[in-house]
Protein backbone atom coordinates (compact mmCIF):
# COMPACT_ATOMS: atom_id res chain seq x y z
CA UNK A 1 0.00 0.00 0.00
CA UNK A 2 2.36 2.52 0.80
CA UNK A 3 4.65 1.52 -2.38
CA UNK A 4 1.06 2.42 -4.07
CA UNK A 5 1.18 5.72 -2.54
CA UNK A 6 4.22 6.94 -2.97
CA UNK A 7 4.25 5.92 -6.91
CA UNK A 8 0.90 8.38 -7.03
CA UNK A 9 2.71 10.61 -4.92
CA UNK A 10 5.67 10.71 -7.55
CA UNK A 11 3.55 11.22 -10.51
CA UNK A 12 1.54 13.71 -9.17
CA UNK A 13 4.35 15.29 -8.44
CA UNK A 14 5.73 14.97 -12.33
CA UNK A 15 2.31 16.10 -13.53
CA UNK A 16 2.56 19.07 -11.43
CA UNK A 17 5.80 19.46 -12.33
CA UNK A 18 5.25 19.86 -16.08
CA UNK A 19 1.86 21.14 -16.24
CA UNK A 20 2.21 24.93 -17.10
CA UNK A 21 0.40 27.49 -18.58
CA UNK A 22 2.25 30.35 -20.78
CA UNK A 23 0.87 33.93 -21.80
CA UNK A 24 2.55 34.75 -24.90
CA UNK A 25 2.31 38.02 -26.94
CA UNK A 26 3.11 38.07 -30.64
CA UNK A 27 2.11 39.99 -33.64
CA UNK A 28 -0.78 38.00 -36.19
CA UNK A 29 1.89 36.57 -39.20
CA UNK A 30 3.86 35.16 -38.85
CA UNK A 31 4.28 35.37 -35.42
CA UNK A 32 0.71 34.39 -33.62
CA UNK A 33 0.19 32.22 -36.60
CA UNK A 34 3.26 30.02 -36.12
CA UNK A 35 2.39 30.07 -32.27
CA UNK A 36 -1.54 28.31 -33.43
CA UNK A 37 0.72 25.92 -35.13
CA UNK A 38 2.80 24.44 -31.99
CA UNK A 39 -0.10 25.14 -29.08
CA UNK A 40 -0.78 21.30 -29.46
CA UNK A 41 2.49 20.36 -29.54
CA UNK A 42 2.80 21.97 -26.13
CA UNK A 43 -0.56 21.06 -24.73
CA UNK A 44 1.00 17.27 -25.17
CA UNK A 45 4.06 18.68 -23.23
CA UNK A 46 1.68 20.27 -20.59
CA UNK A 47 2.39 23.27 -21.52
CA UNK A 48 -1.09 25.41 -22.00
CA UNK A 49 -0.29 27.83 -24.82
CA UNK A 50 -1.68 31.06 -24.41
CA UNK A 51 -1.62 33.58 -27.78
CA UNK A 52 -2.10 37.50 -27.41
CA UNK A 53 -1.66 39.56 -30.25
CA UNK A 54 -0.95 42.65 -30.64
CA UNK A 55 -0.55 44.85 -33.49
CA UNK A 56 1.99 47.79 -32.47
CA UNK A 57 5.97 47.89 -31.08
CA UNK A 58 5.53 48.75 -27.30
CA UNK A 59 2.80 46.92 -25.66
CA UNK A 60 4.15 43.61 -25.95
CA UNK A 61 7.49 44.64 -24.20
CA UNK A 62 5.78 46.65 -21.38
CA UNK A 63 3.88 43.78 -20.69
CA UNK A 64 6.40 40.63 -20.59
CA UNK A 65 8.48 43.86 -18.05
CA UNK A 66 5.25 43.94 -15.83
CA UNK A 67 5.04 40.00 -15.94
CA UNK A 68 1.56 40.77 -17.54
CA UNK A 69 2.79 37.99 -19.88
CA UNK A 70 5.46 35.68 -19.57
CA UNK A 71 6.85 36.08 -23.41
CA UNK A 72 6.77 37.98 -26.67
CA UNK A 73 7.75 36.91 -30.49
CA UNK A 74 7.39 39.94 -32.62
CA UNK A 75 10.48 41.61 -32.50
CA UNK A 76 14.24 41.40 -33.96
CA UNK A 77 17.30 41.40 -31.40
CA UNK A 78 18.35 45.00 -32.57
CA UNK A 79 15.06 46.78 -31.68
CA UNK A 80 15.24 44.24 -28.48
CA UNK A 81 18.44 45.90 -27.12
CA UNK A 82 17.27 49.37 -27.82
CA UNK A 83 14.14 48.72 -26.31
CA UNK A 84 15.63 47.80 -22.79
CA UNK A 85 18.25 50.67 -23.54
CA UNK A 86 15.59 53.89 -23.43
CA UNK A 87 13.35 52.04 -20.87
CA UNK A 88 15.88 50.49 -18.74
CA UNK A 89 14.14 47.16 -19.18
CA UNK A 90 15.52 43.90 -18.79
CA UNK A 91 14.41 42.10 -21.67
CA UNK A 92 16.46 38.72 -22.90
CA UNK A 93 16.32 36.52 -26.26
CA UNK A 94 15.40 32.93 -25.07
CA UNK A 95 15.81 32.19 -28.76
CA UNK A 96 16.30 32.92 -32.42
CA UNK A 97 13.18 31.68 -34.72
CA UNK A 98 13.24 33.00 -37.99
CA UNK A 99 14.43 36.50 -40.21
CA UNK A 100 11.73 38.40 -42.31
CA UNK A 101 13.33 40.37 -44.71
CA UNK A 102 12.43 43.43 -44.61
CA UNK A 103 11.87 45.47 -48.29
CA UNK A 104 10.96 48.28 -50.23
CA UNK A 105 7.50 48.41 -52.25
CA UNK A 106 5.62 50.72 -54.01
CA UNK A 107 2.33 50.87 -55.91
CA UNK A 108 3.66 53.73 -58.25
CA UNK A 109 6.79 52.11 -60.35
CA UNK A 110 8.61 48.58 -60.85
CA UNK A 111 12.11 48.82 -60.38
CA UNK A 112 14.18 51.53 -58.35
CA UNK A 113 15.73 53.33 -61.35
CA UNK A 114 12.12 54.32 -62.31
CA UNK A 115 11.88 56.33 -58.47
CA UNK A 116 11.73 60.22 -59.88
CA UNK A 117 13.83 62.74 -58.00
CA UNK A 118 12.05 63.81 -54.71
CA UNK A 119 9.80 60.74 -54.78
CA UNK A 120 8.44 60.35 -51.15
CA UNK A 121 9.18 57.32 -49.30
CA UNK A 122 7.99 56.29 -45.95
CA UNK A 123 10.17 54.58 -43.31
CA UNK A 124 9.28 53.49 -39.81
CA UNK A 125 9.43 55.70 -36.92
CA UNK A 126 11.05 53.74 -34.41
CA UNK A 127 14.74 54.23 -34.07
CA UNK A 128 15.73 50.91 -35.07
CA UNK A 129 13.79 50.48 -37.70
CA UNK A 130 14.29 53.04 -39.04
CA UNK A 131 17.92 52.85 -39.29
CA UNK A 132 17.41 48.81 -41.06
CA UNK A 133 15.42 50.68 -43.76
CA UNK A 134 18.41 53.83 -44.82
CA UNK A 135 20.30 50.59 -44.35
CA UNK A 136 18.52 49.20 -46.68
CA UNK A 137 18.08 52.08 -49.26
CA UNK A 138 21.66 52.75 -48.79
CA UNK A 139 22.37 49.05 -49.82
CA UNK A 140 20.48 49.61 -53.17
CA UNK A 141 22.25 52.27 -54.07
CA UNK A 142 19.56 55.63 -53.35
CA UNK A 143 21.57 57.25 -50.42
CA UNK A 144 24.93 57.19 -48.65
CA UNK A 145 24.96 57.03 -45.28
CA UNK A 146 27.52 58.40 -42.24
CA UNK A 147 29.45 55.04 -41.35
CA UNK A 148 29.86 55.83 -38.14
CA UNK A 149 25.60 55.82 -37.25
CA UNK A 150 25.21 51.95 -38.31
CA UNK A 151 22.28 50.08 -37.11
CA UNK A 152 20.72 53.06 -35.51
CA UNK A 153 21.14 55.84 -38.67
CA UNK A 154 18.64 58.45 -38.71
CA UNK A 155 17.82 60.84 -41.95
CA UNK A 156 20.09 63.22 -40.19
CA UNK A 157 22.92 60.88 -40.83
CA UNK A 158 22.84 60.57 -44.90
CA UNK A 159 25.55 62.41 -46.14
CA UNK A 160 24.04 61.54 -50.47
CA UNK A 161 20.92 61.55 -51.39
CA UNK A 162 21.70 61.84 -55.50
CA UNK A 163 17.46 61.85 -56.08
CA UNK A 164 16.58 64.52 -53.51
CA UNK A 165 14.17 61.48 -51.92
CA UNK A 166 12.32 63.10 -49.11
CA UNK A 167 11.32 61.15 -45.97
CA UNK A 168 8.09 60.42 -44.56
CA UNK A 169 8.42 58.98 -40.82
CA UNK A 170 5.44 56.71 -40.21
CA UNK A 171 4.69 54.50 -37.01
CA UNK A 172 5.59 50.69 -38.94
CA UNK A 173 2.34 49.29 -38.44
CA UNK A 174 0.70 51.67 -40.74
CA UNK A 175 3.11 51.65 -43.82
CA UNK A 176 0.36 49.09 -45.58
CA UNK A 177 -2.02 51.79 -45.34
CA UNK A 178 0.09 54.87 -46.33
CA UNK A 179 1.97 53.04 -49.58
CA UNK A 180 -0.32 54.16 -51.97
CA UNK A 181 -0.32 57.77 -51.21
CA UNK A 182 3.54 57.39 -51.35
CA UNK A 183 5.97 56.84 -54.49
CA UNK A 184 7.24 53.83 -51.72
CA UNK A 185 7.85 52.44 -48.76
CA UNK A 186 10.26 49.89 -46.50
CA UNK A 187 7.75 47.83 -44.60
CA UNK A 188 8.51 45.15 -42.12
CA UNK A 189 7.67 41.57 -43.19
CA UNK A 190 4.87 40.91 -39.95
CA UNK A 191 3.20 44.04 -41.32
CA UNK A 192 3.71 43.00 -45.14
CA UNK A 193 2.39 39.95 -45.11
CA UNK A 194 -0.86 40.37 -43.70
CA UNK A 195 -1.50 43.21 -46.49
CA UNK A 196 -0.46 40.88 -49.23
CA UNK A 197 2.88 41.75 -49.93
CA UNK A 198 5.52 39.12 -51.11
CA UNK A 199 8.91 40.65 -50.74
CA UNK A 200 10.34 38.37 -53.33
CA UNK A 201 7.81 39.25 -56.06
CA UNK A 202 6.88 42.45 -54.86
CA UNK A 203 9.45 44.23 -53.36
CA UNK A 204 11.66 46.42 -55.65
CA UNK A 205 14.21 45.71 -53.18
CA UNK A 206 14.76 43.16 -50.29
CA UNK A 207 17.28 42.77 -47.32
CA UNK A 208 20.08 40.53 -47.89
CA UNK A 209 19.90 36.69 -46.18
CA UNK A 210 22.48 37.82 -43.28
CA UNK A 211 20.25 40.19 -42.34
CA UNK A 212 21.20 40.50 -38.23
CA UNK A 213 17.42 40.94 -37.75
CA UNK A 214 16.42 37.60 -36.47
CA UNK A 215 12.78 37.86 -34.78
CA UNK A 216 13.26 36.14 -31.23
CA UNK A 217 11.35 34.91 -28.28
CA UNK A 218 12.17 37.64 -25.42
CA UNK A 219 11.33 36.83 -21.88
CA UNK A 220 12.20 39.06 -18.93
CA UNK A 221 15.95 38.08 -17.67
CA UNK A 222 16.19 35.32 -15.52
CA UNK A 223 12.97 33.70 -17.05
CA UNK A 224 14.96 32.22 -20.31
CA UNK A 225 15.64 28.90 -18.42
CA UNK A 226 12.29 27.85 -17.05
CA UNK A 227 10.74 24.85 -18.45
CA UNK A 228 8.02 26.07 -20.17
CA UNK A 229 9.90 28.97 -21.95
CA UNK A 230 12.17 25.96 -23.32
CA UNK A 231 9.67 24.10 -24.76
CA UNK A 232 8.35 26.48 -26.56
CA UNK A 233 11.35 27.90 -28.07
CA UNK A 234 12.32 23.76 -28.85
CA UNK A 235 8.81 23.66 -30.33
CA UNK A 236 8.84 26.82 -32.77
CA UNK A 237 12.73 25.50 -33.40
CA UNK A 238 11.45 22.05 -34.43
CA UNK A 239 10.99 20.50 -38.32
CA UNK A 240 7.44 21.12 -38.50
CA UNK A 241 7.74 24.73 -37.83
CA UNK A 242 10.19 24.77 -40.95
CA UNK A 243 8.36 22.33 -43.32
CA UNK A 244 5.34 24.94 -42.32
CA UNK A 245 7.50 28.15 -43.25
CA UNK A 246 9.00 26.67 -46.33
CA UNK A 247 5.66 25.50 -47.90
CA UNK A 248 3.94 28.76 -46.98
CA UNK A 249 6.52 31.34 -47.87
CA UNK A 250 8.29 29.86 -50.72
CA UNK A 251 9.00 33.36 -51.71
CA UNK A 252 11.39 33.72 -48.84
CA UNK A 253 9.30 36.57 -46.94
CA UNK A 254 9.65 34.39 -43.81
CA UNK A 255 13.35 32.26 -43.24
CA UNK A 256 14.11 29.95 -40.40
CA UNK A 257 17.40 30.80 -39.04
CA UNK A 258 17.44 27.31 -36.98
Amino acid sequence: MKKIIAFTAAVLAAASLFAASIKVGATPEPHADLLNLIKDDLKAEGVDLKIIEFTDYVTPNEAVESGEIDANYFQHIPYLESFNSERGYHLVNAGGIHVEPIALYSKKVKSLSALKNKAKIAIPNDPTNEGRALLLLADAGLITLDPKAGIEATVQDITSNPKKLKFVEVEAASLPRVLADVDAAVINGNYAIPAGLSARKDGLYVEGSSSPYVNVIAVKAGNENKAEIKALVKALQSEKVRKYIEEKYPNGEVVVVF
